[in-house]
């Protein structure tokens, strides 16, 4: 018997990125489920609901400018337990200047909408969804 199709979450506020990552992580045999940071932010869009619901294994996680203030809600996120054992994909519009702001040494895929951009994302997906749960 065939296992399930595993579930990615792309949460991200660009509707455009949004769509292209969508379309190639689907193309790559996942199933896909969207949010947009914003709705998250502003208590639209319930989370812990959606992940209950679909259990993504993988997030693609985008973060903005102001890098400072989205690093920080990506690190509530994360804090929360609905977090706990998904891995997370981080993408960036600029990921020299998002670490140049946080200080941080996580592998951040840079997305500017060329197609290895968006491969490297699914090649990210794809090892995140082979490995063991985190935390």
């Amino acid at each position: 018997m065939a296992e399930p199709p595993v579930v990615v979450a792309i949460i991200n506020s660009n509707p455009d990125v949004v769509r292209l990552l969508r379309t190639n992580v689907e193309r790559a045999g996942f199933v896909v489920v969207v949010m947009h940071i914003e709705e998250i932010k502003r208590g639209v869009s319930d989370v812990e609901m959606m992940f209950r619901e679909h259990d993504p294994k993988v997030i693609v996680y985008d973060v903005a400018p102001p890098y400072d203030v989205n690093w920080r809600f990506l690190e509530h996120l994360r804090a929360s337990s609905i977090f706990a054992g998904r891995h997370f994909v981080l993408t960036s519009v600029n990921s020299k200047r998002l670490r140049d702001i946080v200080g941080n040494e996580e592998s951040v895929y840079e997305i500017v909408g060329e197609p290895e951009d968006v491969a490297q994302v699914v090649r990210a997906v794809k090892e995140a969804s082979r490995a063991r749960p985190t935390r």
